[in-house]
């Protein structure tokens, strides 16, 4: 089955409630199912549970394609998304613009000139689909 893989921030933001759609509607269009992944951040101490996110995300969308939700805690978002991405196998990846600029710059540390899609295409052997702030 296809899997489609789409990282959020918690609580969800406007940004974030327009990539989740965007991912549901991918999900849908490719008869996939769908994975909802939040990274608590271990120096910012928060937690969330995956109740806390599935609530959310179903009050936020109309979640109706078969979806896991993932909480998993991690030093950096992007390292976690991608290890993620990876044991899911996933198909599709969809992030919002202000996750692939965070992806832009951590891979800016690492190299001069970095292609986030180039990137995970090669780490990843998946599609990335990127949603705009604005709707």
């Amino acid at each position: 089955m296809t899997r489609v893989l789409v990282p959020v921030r918690y609580p969800l933001s406007s940004h974030s409630k327009r990539t989740l759609a965007a991912a549901v509607d991918i999900a849908h269009e490719r008869d996939a199912a769908l994975t909802v992944l939040h990274v608590n951040l271990y120096q910012d101490g928060g937690r969330v549970t995956r109740s806390d996110l599935k609530a959310a995300a179903e009050r936020a969308v109309d979640v109706d394609v078969h979806t896991r939700y993932v909480v998993r805690k991690g030093f950096l978002v992007e390292e976690t998304i991608l290890d993620e991405a990876a044991a899911e196998a996933a198909d599709v990846v969809v992030i919002g613009t202000k996750q692939a600029g965070r992806w832009r710059r951590m891979l800016r540390r690492l190299f001069d000139d970095p292609d986030v899609d180039a990137y995970l295409r090669e780490h990843l052997d998946c599609e990335v689909v990127t949603v705009s702030a604005t709707g």
